[in-house]
């Protein structure tokens, strides 16, 4: 036990200063190493989750000797056994997880306090020099040792105000990702309305004279928590920094990548940690527009097939045209090609797309994507319903070439996924789904790593009742089109309720969210005026009326 390293760290914390920490979950003691070298005040070296053993956690603790790094150990579980072993190996103290009443934090104490205070036995072992100082580490060890409780529970934060009362314990720290599972958000570091139960909570330990400790997720993130009164402050995990760095790197030669649950490289990076707030250099130059159907410009494409245009160059859309076409019973638009690619969907009826005689017959929900240059054509197969499509352009002063040039026909099976190099199709019933948010499931139709060299990216969203997304923002304009039931658009506070395929344009830069607050299912087609499916999540308090962040 470093005697003056836990008094330095105390004393910081009376003066109300923050103490800055890193939480280590790799093996090599040189990580530890490091963040004592650089006066790091605390180190958690983490044996609840993850695959250190008791030799990699001893020398992670070797690793802060003769130093000011105060070294404490996060047991697996609230465990008598547990605890002392960490502090017979010489930790500082221990973290203990998932304590929910002040009847466990208490019993958490005991384990960690010798007899008259507590249960702990003492052994020959670094805490006491190999038995060479009992007398002496006896003397100090009840009045030094941290015994720190993680609030990760709904439960644990009603009750915190009893959690503070229990002697013996003056930090209490916070686990928003397990907090935010309790409160139904599972995978998510703050879900709805668990940000704000946080600092709530933070409040209460302050009023107790307690101080609060949390792991920060960005470095913008650390400053806001340190201006929000946390004083026990993580920069991060070891591994968290190293592949936010490792990001970072990619990101500059643009090689950014996802890592998916089985360890392979995935797709293009979705969302990473939230920000504090967008960066300057995003500020939105125009406001987001919600476009009825009947509210935009119309056109008649070919005899029977009209066109709307509800996002495009008329509400200042970039790079992005999107609307629906309506072919009547038996209609045929002929071929045709573009200098940019077009997304086609189906929303209803039967159709056929051709792409250069290669016919596909589509279903509901089921996606065409076209290269640019490839000539093709759609028709309606029905001869007295009405299909209709959703589309998607690579452009927002979109033009046709109408192509005189015969191709031999060939129905493709059903189950093609395009022709290789060319067109691309989806189909919605057998396509791989991901979740990007609660209470959601989603689709990529098409993006750069599935159509390299595309100029755009898209997809489908199925949101269950209670679904949403992150409050986010975009390095270029996105078109959502509300295909089933009722959506509730969020954008910097304002909100908007959409259906019967209403189309949002979100400008660059715009933070904004969609949230299901029905109780029937809500569906969307979502297309990115850019060709990676990237969201740029951001604290929710931006997409709030009092942290827009575009106000001042």
């Amino acid at each position: 036990m470093k005697t003056s390293a836990l008094k330095k760290f105390r004393g910081k914390l009376a003066s109300d200063e923050p103490v800055y920490g890193l939480w280590v979950t790799l093996e090599s003691p040189s990580i530890t190493e490091m963040a004592a070298a650089l006066l790091l005040d605390w180190v958690v070296i983490d044996a609840e989750h993850g695959h250190l053993d008791w030799k990699e956690i001893l020398e992670h603790i070797r690793a802060t000797v003769r130093s000011d790094t105060v070294a404490l150990v996060r047991v697996a579980e609230l465990n008598g056994g547990l605890i002392k072993r960490a502090l017979d190996i010489g930790a500082d103290g221990v973290i203990v997880p998932w304590i929910q009443s002040a009847d466990q934090l208490r019993q958490a104490a005991r384990y960690a306090f010798y007899p008259p205070l507590g249960v702990r036995g003492i052994g020959a072992e670094r805490a006491t020099a190999w038995g060479q100082c009992f007398a002496e580490h006896a003397a100090e060890a009840n009045d030094n040792v941290l015994v720190v409780p993680i609030v990760e529970t709904v439960r644990a934060g009603r009750n915190v105000q009893s959690l503070c009362e229990v002697a013996g314990v003056e930090v209490v720290f916070l686990g928003p990702a397990d907090y935010s599972a309790t409160a139904g958000y599972p995978g998510q570091w703050e879900g709805l309305g668990v940000a704000d139960q946080l600092l709530s909570i933070k409040d209460t330990i302050r009023r107790a004279g307690k101080h609060c400790g949390i792991l920060a997720t960005s470095n913008e993130n650390l400053r806001q928590r340190r201006s929000q009164g946390f004083r026990m402050l993580g920069a991060g995990t070891d591994g968290g920094l190293l592949l936010r760095s490792l990001h970072d790197c990619l990101i500059a030669v643009g090689r950014d990548r996802r890592i998916l649950p089985d360890l392979a490289a995935g797709g293009a990076m979705r969302a990473a940690d939230p920000l504090a707030r967008p960066p300057e250099s995003m500020r939105p130059d125009r406001p987001e527009v919600m476009n009825a159907v009947d509210s935009g410009p119309k056109s008649e494409l070919a005899r029977g097939v009209s066109f709307e245009c509800l996002v495009g160059a008329h509400n200042r859309a970039r790079q992005l045209t999107t609307g629906l076409v309506t072919f009547h019973a038996g209609a045929e638009l002929p071929y045709h090609k573009h200098a940019f690619s077009e997304s086609i969907t189906l929303l209803s009826g039967e159709a056929t797309v051709e792409v250069e005689g290669r016919g596909y017959r589509l279903t509901p929900l089921d996606n065409v994507t076209v290269p640019a240059g490839l000539a093709h054509r759609a028709v309606n197969v029905s001869r007295s319903l009405l299909a209709v499509f959703h589309i998607a352009l690579a452009s927002d002063q979109p033009t046709r070439t109408l192509v005189d040039r015969f191709f031999s026909r060939r129905a493709m099976p059903d189950d093609s996924a395009g022709f290789p190099g060319a067109e691309r199709v989806t189909r919605s019933a057998t396509a791989p789904r991901f979740a990007a948010g609660p209470n959601t499931s989603f689709i990529d139709y098409f993006n750069r790593d599935l159509m390299p060299g595309i100029e755009m990216s898209g997809g489908y969203g199925l949101f269950d009742p209670g679904g949403r997304l992150p409050a986010h923002f975009h390095d270029f304009d996105e078109s959502i089109c509300i295909i089933e039931g009722v959506a509730t658009c969020v954008v910097e506070g304002r909100r908007y309720s959409m259906s019967d395929c209403a189309t949002a344009l979100q400008p660059r830069g715009r933070v904004h969210y969609f949230i299901n607050e029905s109780a029937h299912p809500m569906a969307m087609i979502w297309v990115y005026a850019g060709p990676v499916p990237e969201r740029i999540v951001v604290d929710e308090r931006c997409a709030t009326v009092e942290g827009n962040p575009w106000t001042t």
